[in-house]
């Protein structure tokens, strides 16, 4: 993967992470040993702290951990093959493992990842297979709102073999979550290495994807969620329509028919997908979400016009975790029972869904395996 240029946010992270890192006691320590049944221990050396625990992804509770010889520590139960973020809370304020350089980017949480691959072929991790390419694209929008400099950017995944004078080729335009960035469906997200692996395997078709850096408004973040995230989608699907798409056309060799232009994105991403794909049918025939955040999801009056004859979708796909319940405020949020009254809104009106739920949380256990799923069903013909 060529490399890719961090937001000013991040760097600092990143920065604090590293800095952490070189102040750390000199001696060794495995801050994230992963044991043979899937199980992690988790170390942080902090003598002078008076309470520790650490929050690990698909895991519904912070674990608390134990203090021993200035180290605390603290074993997970075994856990599935996945990627998991995790971050530690020190008397109450949450920092990244300072000995870990494996800091995710993201613009509105502080997590360092590890990962459990356990013995068998993961979907995510990379084979010796023929491998893709992805391209990293910088250009000055003028639509995002609070963007310095308007720098903005995007990355493409071109298949192995990809041949700017064959036919023209699919797209998959693949959107990322709240706080994450252009690079991550490819940094954690690895969707170059599902792609790989699917296609040497045949279960898919050559496709380009595309993944934009997914903000019409950056003051959504870090914590403007509730305020912000109706405009923030309004103004980044004309970012899509109106700035990444042409410059994905007039670059690379794709078709511009609808029926070869899929849209799908993770949480925010997939909310961002249903809204563009059901506001744009002359522009997308295949739509997914992955864990939408469903709860957010209003018709707007075009989209509400639309029938099954008009729309003529090939495919609308919606997976999401089966534990996908969590807090918000005082009040207990259901992401899966959200996405099932949006399918139940589409099915009332006459469309075909394709609903799948997925063991897991809202983490990448389960978007890892919704795009493993839904890229297969892709650009097939009828």
């Amino acid at each position: 993967m060529t490399a890719f240029r961090l937001h000013a946010a991040l760097r600092l992270c990143l920065l604090v992470a590293c800095g952490r890192a070189l102040a750390a006691d000199a001696a060794p320590l495995n801050s994230r040993e992963v044991h043979a049944d899937g199980s992690i221990t988790f170390r942080l050396r902090d003598p002078n702290a008076k309470k520790v625990e650490v929050h690990v992804a698909n895991i519904p509770d912070n674990l608390p951990l134990a203090l021993r010889d200035g180290t605390w520590s603290v074993t997970t139960p075994p856990l599935d093959p996945s990627l998991y973020w995790y971050n530690f809370i020190v008397d109450g304020r949450t920092q990244l493992d300072p000995v870990n350089p494996e800091v995710y980017p993201n613009l509105a949480y502080l997590n360092s990842f590890v990962a459990v691959t356990g013995k068998g072929p993961l979907p995510w991790v990379e084979r010796d297979v023929p491998h893709g390419t992805v391209h990293h694209h910088f250009y000055t929008s003028k639509i995002v709102r609070g963007l310095p400099g308007g720098n903005s950017e995007f990355l493409v995944y071109t298949p192995p073999g990809y041949d700017p004078h064959a036919a023209p080729y699919p797209v998959l335009y693949l959107l990322h979550g709240y706080g994450e960035t252009a690079a991550s469906w490819t940094f954690e997200g690895h969707a170059n290495a599902i792609l790989d692996n699917l296609l040497s395997e045949g279960r898919a078709r050559p496709m380009i994807v595309v993944m934009p850096f997914g903000y019409g408004d950056m003051s959504v973040l870090p914590n403007n969620w509730d305020a912000k995230i109706a405009e923030n989608d309004r103004l980044f699907g004309r970012v899509l329509t109106e700035e990444v798409i042409p410059a994905v056309e007039s670059t690379y060799h794709v078709s511009s028919d609808r029926r070869s232009r899929a849209i799908a994105g993770l949480s925010m991403g997939g909310l961002q997908s249903l809204e563009i794909g059901f506001n744009h049918p002359d522009l997308f025939a295949y739509v997914g979400g992955f864990s939408a955040a469903a709860a957010e999801y209003h018709d707007t009056p075009f989209a509400a016009a639309l029938t099954p004859k008009s729309a003529d979708y090939r495919l609308l796909w919606i997976g999401c975790g089966t534990q996908e319940i969590y807090k918000e405020g005082d009040k207990e949020a259901d992401n899966l029972a959200d996405n099932r009254k949006v399918e139940a809104m589409l099915r009332s009106r006459g469309f075909a869904v394709e609903e799948v739920p997925l063991p897991g949380m809202h983490t990448w256990k389960v978007w890892h395996e919704c795009l493993n799923r839904f890229a297969p069903l892709l650009f097939r013909e009828p």
